[in-house]
């Protein structure tokens, strides 16, 4: 199964993404990507990773570049506006097959995004039924964006990260008044080199 490159309307223009639609799919799964400034697009490794692990247990899968990535219009806002970009995102997932559970994937900055995005979304009314956080970029989630209060949190931290402090995670997940999992993996950097199929092990008997 292969995805198909397309264009969806995003707040600023057209977002280049790439959508899988899965047959008999029970759930619909948005992936968003890590930071743009540090070259961070939907073609990222880990979020390649992502994609083929919830594919392979049966989700239709959607993942994009924000504004101002490849062929996304605008510019980076790095804040908001990506956040802007995956509700518009997870709007047009769920319009495919809006009968199916929707989860939220997001790596790094990405972390932030998905977890920003969920919030939203549950606020007007969308149930989120998975969110899952690897080496999420957890200072960035500052109000008036929020946590989720309803859907499974999965949190994925590599032990050693060098550009996430795993320390950092570890303390916000601790102040963490829901109930939540938080995975560490050992003896691992950021970008999960040679541990790519440790992440697909972690993420798929969650989905």
């Amino acid at each position: 199964m292969r995805e198909t490159p397309f264009s969806l309307d995003g707040p600023c223009g057209p977002l280049e993404a790439l959508y899988l639609e899965v047959p008999d799919a029970k759930g619909v799964a948005l992936i968003c990507h890590p930071n743009p400034v540090q070259g961070g697009t939907m073609l990222n490794k880990v979020v390649s990773t992502l994609q083929r692990a919830v594919r392979d247990m049966g989700y239709s899968t959607l993942r994009f570049n924000y504004r101002g990535v490849g062929a996304s219009a605008g510019s980076h806002d790095m804040g908001t506006g990506e956040v802007d970009d995956a509700e518009a995102a997870a709007h047009w997932l769920r319009g495919q097959q809006p009968q199916l559970p929707l989860s939220l994937f997001g790596f790094s900055f990405g972390g932030f995004v998905a977890a920003a995005t969920a919030g939203r979304l549950e606020q007007q009314g969308v149930d989120v039924e998975r969110l899952f956080m690897v080496a999420p970029a957890v200072h960035r989630l500052q109000p008036p964006e929020q946590l989720p209060e309803r859907a499974i949190l999965t949190l994925i931290q590599p032990e050693q990260d060098e550009v996430i402090d795993p320390a950092q995670v570890f303390a916000w997940s601790a102040a963490q008044q829901r109930p939540h999992e938080l995975l560490k993996v050992a003896e691992c950097g950021h970008f999960f080199h040679g541990k790519l199929p440790e992440l697909k092990d972690l993420v798929q008997p969650r989905l």
